[in-house]
């Protein structure tokens, strides 16, 4: 197993085990509404994360990002695969057995305006966790409320007031308040500052690393913004139609990407230096349509440095450096790697 491996190699016992996890969504047609074809969302996708530390995870929309999320948390069933908490499969357990480990499985989402019930005040909606799951007086879990608004960097006098009454920012910490609620080992952070400024998205990024540190959290981080992911995470995966195709340590993978979807990726990262200049891999056409992924290799439609057996070959992760993790047949064809060009991060004047 793929992340186990990953997992020993760091010396890292996993909080979290997901090993070829799918997820496809049936396309409905015709008279009799049957099933005509299926959506690829996630197809054999498998890491780990281990206790205190930060996934990341990038890729552009639609390639299943906010998918893999919602299957971990058992919000929507997999298809296929396992998920593993703390040793014990999840992913075959009906919603009356699930309820108990709903606690230790948190989510902040990305609208946090649309994830916050606009009917119940703001103490209600951070107490409502804590009420499904414990038992206290109401004295007690007002003041676990008061304790977190204050631990999110919210005022007391704000616990009456509804969500429509905070700002965006202040919303996104409400939530981030709600999932802490409940006293969780792992967060997915589904695009938790893709909404907001990005004076706003310091504060939270910075608020989500400082509560890591105090409560030993785990977080699967899904976002869109490189800068972001490599500020918070400590690896990041990289996805692609549905798959994993590079997965690495921050520190290698933005130092020495080695798959060529990674390399356009970081390519496209802007310099905070007018006079810098870097060579842009620019990719061609579109991403494929999930319903019919193409044979092989999937970036090879849009890959520069694809070759014939990049078409008719899928290749699977392997691992040629310790804990980085790439899916792509150039890597085993040295003559090739040749012909790429640089994408130094660092740019030439």
């Amino acid at each position: 197993m793929i992340g186990t491996v990953a997992s020993a190699s760091r010396g890292v016992a996993p909080l979290l085990e997901v090993a070829a996890l799918t997820k496809h969504y049936p396309v409905h047609r015709g008279i009799f509404g049957r099933a005509q074809a299926h959506v690829h969302a996630v197809d054999e996708v498998s890491f780990d994360i281990g206790e205190g530390e930060t996934l990341g995870l990038v890729g552009e929309s639609g390639c299943g990002k906010s998918t893999l999320g919602k299957t971990v948390l058992r919000l929507v069933p997999p298809t296929a695969g396992t998920i593993t908490w703390r040793g014990k499969r999840i992913d075959n357990l009906d919603a009356g057995t699930m309820r108990s480990f709903r606690r230790e499985l948190q989510a902040v989402f990305q609208d946090p305006y649309a994830s916050l019930n606009p009917r119940m005040r703001a103490e209600d909606i951070v107490a409502e966790p804590i009420r499904n799951f414990e038992d206290g007086t109401v004295a007690e879990i007002r003041d676990r409320v008061r304790t977190l608004f204050e631990k999110v960097g919210l005022r007391e006098e704000q616990m009456r007031k509804y969500p429509y009454e905070f700002s965006g920012g202040q919303r996104q910490r409400l939530g981030i308040a709600r999932a802490l609620a409940p006293k969780p080992k792992l967060i997915v952070c589904d695009e938790p500052v893709s909404a907001l400024d990005v004076s706003v998205q310091a504060q939270v990024i910075n608020l989500l690393i400082d509560l890591q540190r105090e409560f030993g959290l785990s977080y699967l981080f899904v976002a869109h913004d490189l800068a972001v992911v490599e500020h918070i995470s400590h690896r990041v995966a990289v996805m692609y139609l549905g798959r994993i195709v590079e997965l690495a340590s921050k520190e290698a993978l933005f130092a020495n990407p080695l798959h060529p979807y990674t390399e356009a990726l970081l390519a496209a990262v802007p310099i905070p230096d007018p006079k810098a200049r870097r060579k842009r891999l620019i990719l061609a056409g579109d991403v494929p349509s999930p319903i019919k992924p193409p044979p092989g290799c999937r970036f090879h439609t849009r890959c520069p440095y694809a070759f014939d057996r990049c078409r008719v070959e899928e290749p699977v992760l392997k691992e040629p450096a310790p804990g980085h993790l790439v899916a792509c047949h150039l890597r085993e064809a040295p003559e090739t790697t040749s012909q790429r060009p640089s994408t130094s991060r660092e740019g030439s004047g």
